[in-house]
């Protein structure tokens, strides 16, 4: 009895040491994930797809800093209120707020020390203490209004500098993304109160925003730089470059001065009306209303898992997938439209990131964002009124037609096949139609010759360009058939084909051809001639519309699948410039083409491969740490391949309604859909080794498929994965229950 009673005692004392789980599932996210390496995330505060993006930039400029902050900084010279998230480009950083404690006022560049100890990041939530200055820094924000609370030491001349020449990536030169003021106003309306305006140049071409700051305390005085230069007036000024300094009164240790900034692309008045979402200065209770809408978005799916780290990784991805696109309309519901004219509607999204985000953020979205859907693609609709053909890559309503592809086709298409409601479905096929008809981007080649020739693409991306437009031709394909439209259906059907006449066969590679239908050399499938950020290993699987297609130019199953072994087998051309490359053979997991082709073991009867492949990406290419993304989270598509695949799917072909079923890291996935029903995933026992599929039931009944359809989940129910450390002989295997059918 006494020795049972010792090892309770030992138990219970063990339990009350132990860290208890967090209770709000915010509480697992780190924004700090993904801000090292090539993962350009920020760490800022801002509530779910808010206009308002508030955080610290480092005032340093290059690949490392296209969010504006990098972990390697130890310096931050304000905070700004527009920021890319996981982009590869240099841009935004509007309005930048500083404060100091200088005794001597200047216009020129501002910076403090700081250090990763004394900084916190949390969901709508940052704070950092300034050490040159020993100012405490926080800021929290609503959808269109930023609010920052300064703690100041004793000092006889506290300050806050407003700069809105600041920017990311000040020069504009070849090679380098980056933005440029074209012209700056400001205005004091009284003494706390400041109107404005910035027009800058930069990756997407002009744009403009308009701010209003309201400080909680009067300053005594405005010192304004015109172009580095000051002006006698403290009322007024126009430049190419502005910054200005507050002056406030004497402090006490301690004391705080708080400064809410709202934006607009429309005009001043829609920013003025921004700081009514802010009614006060409770500044812990807008923290708290942000903490708030996070939590209800992270909510949305509920994971299970003994593995802490696991957690914080799955809810930073589910956070990092909720940053974009986001608001643009201002809280008057005007915004500036592709025509330069101001529109009047609400609920409008920017920031359309497409090449990346179809793949799979936009599928998740179609899970935990059904209702949010239709304000999207009436935003890409409303683009193509205005723009005349939809968004490819756009921000602030302009497009940056960087990328091939018209991928706002698939988003479109698969909201359609999903019978997602809430927009106009017979004239989202015309803006489809229109857009794969465009005359630029070559996509007139495509059309005249069945694909696009690479002698005649001027950046030689022709084979990329083929196999991408071959893809959202397929989609509208399927619109066209749902919709009643068979000849629209049999002409991009045909086209959809089209990858065909860039196969080779006696290669097994997809490959460049010239004009006359001949194959260009030399040639090296290793290279990224004729490829846009991928090469021949990589683009070869790229046809996620017609796989059984691939399979059979191929060759059949078994060269498909010692193909894709080669491409995983290989050695990894490892890059030395960052520790996590994404490297898994010849296919580079940090770009968005090799998303999708760990699945594609499942199409032949092999998903025991393909638990294989997704464990070892999940498994070594994310964690919890600052480089725990292996590269550009490209408006949450790294993530969100996380966050679908931890749970247990993966859209390979994004528009046609399976998820194709891999090897997840959750025990038990919980997701609430917004028709009221729950669709849980479990993983009977789950462990490092135990990574394959033996059988499968859904709500109870044997489940041979290795995939799952859309509407099957929204149906709610359970669907159970007996997993084990061998391959199943017999689960997936048959013909009849792969993918692609």
């Amino acid at each position: 009895m006494r020795i049972s009673v010792f090892v309770l005692l030992i138990f219970i004392s063990f339990a009350a040491c132990k860290p208890a789980p967090p209770d709000r599932l915010i509480e697992y996210v780190n924004p700090l994930i993904g801000t090292d390496e090539d993962g350009h995330t920020f760490p800022g505060a801002l509530v779910p797809f808010g206009m308002v993006q508030l955080s610290p930039d480092n005032g340093e400029h290059g690949y490392n800093w296209c969010s504006g902050y990098h972990y390697s900084s130890d310096r931050i010279v304000g905070f700004s209120h527009t920021h890319y998230s996981g982009t590869g480009a240099e841009d935004l950083c509007d309005i930048s707020v500083f404060p100091l404690v200088h005794t001597k006022t200047t216009a020129k560049s501002i910076s403090s020390e700081f250090s990763h100890k004394e900084e916190i990041a949390s969901p709508g939530y940052y704070s950092v203490l300034l050490q040159t200055f020993n100012i405490k820094a926080e800021l929290t924000a609503t959808v269109h209004c930023g609010l920052q609370r300064y703690t100041y030491p004793e000092s006889k001349k506290p300050k806050i500098k407003l700069d809105l020449g600041f920017g990311n990536g000040n020069e504009l030169r070849v090679g380098h993304n980056g933005d440029q003021p074209l012209e700056c106003y400001i205005k004091k309306l009284n003494d706390s109160t400041l109107v404005g305006f910035r027009r800058s140049i930069g990756f997407v071409g002009e744009r403009c925003v308009y701010f209003a700051a309201r400080t909680s305390k009067p300053f005594n005085d405005l010192v304004i730089f015109a172009d580095s230069v000051k002006i006698n007036s403290d009322e007024e000024a126009r430049a190419v470059r502005i910054s200005s300094v507050l002056l406030f009164p004497a402090f006490t240790s301690g004391e705080q001065i708080l400064i809410k900034v709202a934006i607009s692309s429309a005009n001043i008045e829609g920013a003025l009306a921004g700081l009514q979402e802010i009614k006060d200065w409770d500044f812990d209770a807008v923290r708290k209303n942000a903490e708030d809408a996070w939590e209800a978005e992270l909510s949305k799916i509920k994971v299970t898992s003994e593995d802490m780290d696991f957690k914080e990784t799955f809810y930073t991805a589910a956070y990092h997938c909720y940053f974009a696109p986001f608001r643009f309309d201002d809280t008057l519901g005007n915004y500036s439209g592709a025509d330069r004219k101001i529109h009047t509607e609400k609920n409008v999204y920017t920031l359309s990131s497409l090449w990346d985000t179809y793949r799979a953020t936009a599928p998740l979205f179609t899970l935990t964002q059904t209702k949010r859907v239709p304000d999207i693609i009436n935003s890409y609709l409303e683009f193509y009124r205005q723009h005349g053909l939809l968004p490819s890559w756009e921000l602030y309503f302009n497009e940056a037609n960087v990328m091939p592809g018209y991928h706002a086709v698939s988003i479109i298409s698969d909201a359609i096949l999903k019978d997602i409601k809430g927009f106009n479905y017979q004239f989202a096929l015309g803006a489809m139609i229109a857009t794969a008809n465009e005359d630029i981007r070559e996509s007139d080649f495509y059309r005249k010759y069945a694909y696009v020739p690479d002698n005649l693409d001027p950046r030689q991306r022709g084979v990329t360009k083929t196999v991408e437009y071959a893809f959202d031709d397929w989609c509208i394909a399927q619109v066209a058939r749902k919709l009643n439209n068979l000849p629209v259906y049999d002409e991009f059907m045909k086209r959809s084909s089209y990858w065909k006449n860039v196969f080779d066969a006696a290669t097994g590679f997809v490959r460049p051809k010239n004009s006359e239908g001949k194959w260009m050399l030399p040639f090296n499938p290793k290279e990224s001639i004729g490829f846009q950020e991928g090469n021949a290993w990589i683009y070869t699987w790229y046809v996620p519309q017609d796989v059984a297609g691939l399979n059979t130019a191929m060759g059949g199953a078994d060269r498909f699948e010692l193909k894709l072994d080669s491409l995983y087998n290989a050695p990894d051309p490892t890059k030395k410039d960052r520790d996590n490359n994404g490297y898994y053979g010849l296919s580079e997991f940090s770009n968005e083409p090799s998303h999708h082709v760990p699945y594609l073991y499942s199409y032949i009867g092999k998903s025991w491969k393909t638990a294989e492949k997704v464990n070892h990406i999940l498994t070594k290419f994310y964690s919890n740490q600052p480089n725990g993304l292996c590269g550009n989270d490209d408006c949450g598509q790294m993530s969100a391949w996380y966050v679908l695949s931890s749970m247990g799917f993966y859209p390979v072909n994004p528009s046609s309604g399976e998820y194709v079923l891999g090897s997840p890291l959750a025990d038990q996935s919980d997701l609430t859909l917004e028709n009221g029903n729950h669709f849980v995933m479990t993983a009977k026992n789950l462990s490092k080794e135990n990574i394959y599929i033996q059988k499968a039931t859904l709500n109870g009944t044997p489940y041979t498929q290795s995939f799952i359809r859309h509407s099957d989940i929204m149906k709610g129910g359970e669907l159970v994965l007996y997993m084990d450390k061998k391959p199943s002989e017999t689960w997936g295997i048959k013909a009849e229950d792969w993918p692609g059918k």
